[in-house]
């Protein structure tokens, strides 16, 4: 086979890898959460689909530099005018130079369509993010356990004692949090939900997600509480210190339908209440 045939399929093969890496990266989580909830897709992380964005990328510019010098007349044509003189700003590059300038400019001004589409891909980000959660900072995952206790401010023997009993195994106190998630097979948020988790009647309850999860407007607020391990005389007290009179038998969405607000909005006078108490 000849080096120009080979070149031109490289080009197209490394064009394939650029869109489908382009498409995974559009939608991929931001990054403290893909790396807090250890996300994958097809087997392969963010940081390892990221890796493949940019070496195709580089094996692209290659290929299409050497597509370049193989096809230099027929571009060099495309320059001419019907006299056969050379132009740089011939019709066709000026109209290719034009249409470049809009998506850029209309980028960086922020005028749709341009501005629609990155508003789309930050929408796949911000359900990621209610999903998944928040790292406590940055790069959470990295720190030992004894510094992250002193970052969050929790006891670190509770934390060995909650994991512990959630029947995950510790090093030591140096072991990162990613460390002891990969040792337990869990992701670092599943493990920071362990650290705060609280046993009630000799339960395990898991702590109230910092946003409502999908489902949660359907459930009667009594089971609501027994599931996070919250005492529902302390969440009547404050719904009703904001003139919510709730019953444990109502769901999130009846009351607060009933008292002309959003679950959204009643969820975080609880989510409130549960972090004063």
């Amino acid at each position: 086979m000849s080096i120009r045939k080979i070149t031109s399929l490289t080009l197209l093969v490394a064009f394939v890898l650029l869109i489908l890496t382009s498409l995974v990266l559009y939608v991929v989580p931001e990054g403290r959460v893909a790396y807090w909830s250890d996300w994958h897709w097809l087997g392969l992380t963010k940081t390892q689909w990221g890796d493949i964005h940019t070496n195709s990328g580089f094996l692209f510019l290659a290929a299409g530099l050497l597509h370049l010098v193989y096809n230099w007349k027929p571009i060099v044509s495309y320059l001419r005018n019907r006299a056969k003189q050379v132009q740089l700003l011939a019709p066709g590059m000026v109209i290719a130079l034009l249409v470049n300038l809009v998506v850029v400019a209309g980028t960086l001004f922020n005028v749709p369509p341009f501005q629609s589409i990155l508003d789309f891909g930050h929408s796949f980000k911000e359900a990621a993010a209610i999903k998944y959660g928040e790292p406590p900072y940055g790069h959470a995952e990295l720190s030992p356990l004894r510094l992250f206790a002193e970052r969050t401010g929790l006891h670190l023997e509770a934390i060995r004692e909650n994991l512990k009993h959630a029947g995950i195994q510790v090093a030591g106190d140096d072991q990162t949090i990613l460390a002891i998630a990969k040792a337990n097979g869990l992701t670092p948020k599943a493990v920071y939900d362990a650290m705060h988790s609280r046993t009630t009647n000799g339960e395990q309850v898991p702590p109230l997600p910092e946003q409502p999860q999908a489902g949660m407007g359907q459930k009667a607020l009594g089971e609501f509480c027994r599931q996070y391990g919250l005492d529902h005389h302390q969440v009547l007290a404050v719904l009703a210190a904001k003139g919510i009179k709730a019953d444990l038998n109502q769901s999130l969405k009846e009351i607060a339908s009933a008292h002309g607000t959003d679950p959204q909005s009643l969820y975080k006078l609880i989510y409130e209440a549960a972090r004063v108490h």
